[in-house]
């Protein structure tokens, strides 16, 4: 039996906020980068460089804000749906500034909140899967509140992302939890809510990473109680004394 052990809630809300700061702290320090230029330079093609820097950079952070609020925040009261063409529009934007190329495949529906997380935190995932760029596929398939959904990542050095067989169960003994590894540990949590599994395997050069409905528990029939044979008795033989034995 795996042996797994929670990470404390402070200990997660601390992790997922240092996963948060790490995907933004690059764009925003571009953008400081950028005001620097723009007060040291005064020729032209300076300016016109620092200006370009700043507003990509702007947009990198404002496209990996917009994800993180719906990958990690709320998103609504408990029990919410949301669109997941939301969805793909916030992990379109967040892959504008990474390495690999995006395709996305899925019905415009609404779905479970937890599950629509689960998704993005996948996006991850599959990024980390191709850390030298490639092409990740998503396709999203199925009835919206049980999707099957699959990342194809393809790319040179595509492998399986660290400890992921042990953090996606919630097994983090001898698993140094850290901002990026706190990510499987999270989508294992959203998956286990939302009754859904998440594997990953290699197919040839490429990583292939699937969430599925998780299979109903099947319950064993319980055996029929032994029937005692009931004899009928007529009304002769209830009216009759009952002989009492001899000692």
């Amino acid at each position: 039996m795996t042996n797994e052990i929670e990470l404390e809630a402070l200990d997660l809300a601390a992790l997922l906020c240092s996963r948060v700061c790490h995907d933004i702290i690059s764009p925003v320090g571009a953008i400081n980068n950028g005001l620097e230029v723009l007060d040291e330079e005064n020729g032209e093609e300076m300016k016109a460089f620092a200006f370009d820097l700043i507003r990509k950079s702007a947009r990198q952070a404002s496209a990996k804000l917009q994800f993180a609020r719906l990958a990690f925040g709320a998103a609504g009261s408990a029990g919410a749906e949301i669109d997941i063409g939301d969805a793909e529009k916030v992990a379109r934007g967040y892959m504008e500034g990474e390495k690999a190329s995006f395709e996305w495949t899925a019905p415009r529906a609404l779905m479970p909140k937890n599950q629509v997380k689960l998704i993005l935190n996948l996006v991850l995932m599959a990024v980390a899967a191709v850390p030298r760029g490639g092409l990740i596929k998503v396709t999203i398939t199925g009835e919206p509140a049980k999707p099957e959904v699959t990342f194809h990542c393809s790319g040179p050095s595509a492998r399986i992302p660290a400890a992921f067989e042990k953090l996606i169960p919630g097994a983090i003994v001898d698993v140094n939890i850290d901002a990026h590894a706190v990510q499987p540990y999270y989508a294992g949590l959203l998956a286990r809510v939302s009754g859904m599994t998440v594997a990953a395997v290699l197919d040839g050069a490429d990583v292939i990473i699937t969430a599925r409905p998780a299979a109903a528990e099947v319950v064993e029939p319980v055996a029929d109680e032994p029937v005692t044979e009931v004899t009928e008795v007529t009304e002769e033989q209830a009216a009759a004394p009952v002989a009492s034995a001899e000692a």
